[in-house]
């Protein structure tokens, strides 16, 4: 068994950075969905799909979830998933490195994802002086 991944993010962007590391990696070695937020969209009407989303990913070790901006309608629906029952860490300032990051530890615990997460997004952010 392993943690499952569920990226809930603003229209568009989970479900390309799934496709891209889709891609890179071929074959992903953690279950992850992408659960893409419309703009307009009401959060009370969302909570039961992206509550489905999570249990299409969890195989019994808990849920990362990675959300784009902290603070905007993806993560507080991430806030609302985590008070369902599933163990849930959430993570936000989602990126191609977090993601990328967070695959290549797919042997990690729930508990120990977050700091991957988040360091793979820290040291995916280079200041190039050439």
């Amino acid at each position: 068994m392993s943690v499952g991944i569920l990226l809930i993010t603003h229209e568009g962007i989970g479900s390309a950075l799934l496709a891209v590391v889709t891609r890179l990696l071929r074959r992903l070695p953690l279950p992850c969905v992408a659960f893409d937020v419309p703009f307009d969209a009401d959060p009370d009407q969302l909570l039961p799909q992206a509550s489905a989303a999570m249990r299409r990913v969890d195989q019994g070790q808990g849920v990362l979830v990675l959300t784009d901006v902290y603070g905007a309608t993806p993560s507080n629906l991430a806030a609302r998933l985590a008070r369902l029952g599933t163990p849930v860490r959430r993570v936000s300032a989602l990126s191609l490195p977090m993601l990328l990051r967070v695959m290549n530890y797919a042997e990690l615990d729930l508990d120990d994802l977050p700091a991957v997460a988040a360091a793979g997004s820290r040291n995916g952010a280079i200041t190039d002086d050439a």
